[in-house]
């Protein structure tokens, strides 16, 4: 791992001296209509040497969390003690973000930031973004998370997604107590974590909140445990003093999407929560008409937890409805 020496660190426009916070922009194009797209940045250079954490938010639009927990943590950063640096894009994805949708809805051919990064900088307008947004990270982050929730379709309870290296496991199990579902990594390119680690850095990609977490109290729940997140990873690395708080137990696991097996209402089962460890076959939800007969049932398919849920009840047969770990064993 690098180390941030005493220097001014600089990213976009934003430009900070040891021991100060600098604000700034990467630039990332323009519009038809005139507008020019730019990246927000927020540098915090530590007046110590040490390395530089990277977080990254809203590179899915609909997903406002990241930002919050940026803005949260941000606050409770004190550069003048910090060891390193901080650097936080609260918005990856701009113009998403602006529409409050997954993607850039002026981009139908690369919608999805996060299959597509690091972009290409003669690509598709989203393409172009994420390279600006890549060549500004990629020297200079050593470490590096990626702030998702469930979005404007679900919820998604705390879990993380890791390439499985010693690196990324360590930075995982470096956000703390309740953060104990690690899975290996669905998605193998297409993300920053992936793009880092094709050139030997460290980055992760977490899950918390999304639609049915939105109300003023829950929502400012959420960022807050995101930003509590973000401080344990400092006092982990040694970049602020403090006391690393670990998950107990901590899980392997796979990923598996459960699909509603007949249309009508999904209705969770009685006494069903996230992030519970359950058995193979346990019921996990009913699929009623709208007669209130039961015309499915969604059951464990493993040993493990479930981690999402759909936002809306309404299903048709085969709609995504839950997010299920299936748990391997613990990590040590």
């Amino acid at each position: 791992m690098s180390t941030q020496a005493n220097t001014p660190l600089n990213v976009g426009t934003a430009s900070a001296a040891p021991g100060e916070v600098a604000r700034g922009y990467i630039a990332a194009g323009k519009l038809a209509g005139g507008v020019s797209v730019e990246i927000p940045v927020v540098v915090i250079n530590g007046a110590k040497p040490g390395p530089v954490f990277w977080v990254n938010g809203a590179i899915h639009g609909d997903e406002p969390e990241g930002p919050l927990a940026c803005m949260l943590a941000g606050k409770r950063i004190d550069a003048a003690t910090l060891s390193g640096a901080v650097v936080m894009v609260p918005v990856v994805n701009p113009i998403a973000f602006s529409a409050a949708e997954r993607g850039n809805p002026l981009d139908t051919f690369t919608y999805d930031m996060n299959r597509i990064y690091p972009g290409k900088p003669n690509g598709y307008f989203s393409e172009r973004v994420a390279d600006a947004h890549w060549q500004a990270m990629k020297d200079v982050a050593d470490l590096e998370i990626s702030i998702h929730s469930g979005g404007s379709h679900s919820f998604l309870d705390k879990a993380i997604f890791v390439d499985e290296t010693p690196e990324a496991v360590e930075l995982a199990k470096a956000m703390g107590a309740g953060w104990g579902c690690i899975m290996s990594s669905f998605n193998p390119s297409g993300s920053p974590m992936a793009a880092l680690k094709s050139i030997g850095k460290t980055g992760i990609t977490v899950e918390l909140g999304g639609r049915s977490a939105t109300s003023p109290e829950r929502f400012r729940k959420v960022g807050t445990d995101l930003a509590d997140a973000i401080m344990n990873i400092l006092y982990h690395y040694n970049m602020m003093d403090g006391t690393a708080v670990y998950p107990d137990p901590c899980y392997i696991g796979q990923q598996e999407a459960l699909l509603a097996p007949a249309s009508g209402i999904f209705l969770p089962a009685e006494g069903v929560d996230f992030l519970t460890m359950m058995k193979k076959g346990d019921a996990i939800a009913t699929v009623v008409d709208v007669f209130g007969d039961t015309v499915g049932e969604l059951h464990a398919p493993a040993d493990g937890m479930f981690f999402g849920l759909r936002a809306l009840p309404n299903v048709n047969e085969g709609d995504w409805c839950c997010f299920f770990c299936k748990v391997e064993g613990t990590r040590d």
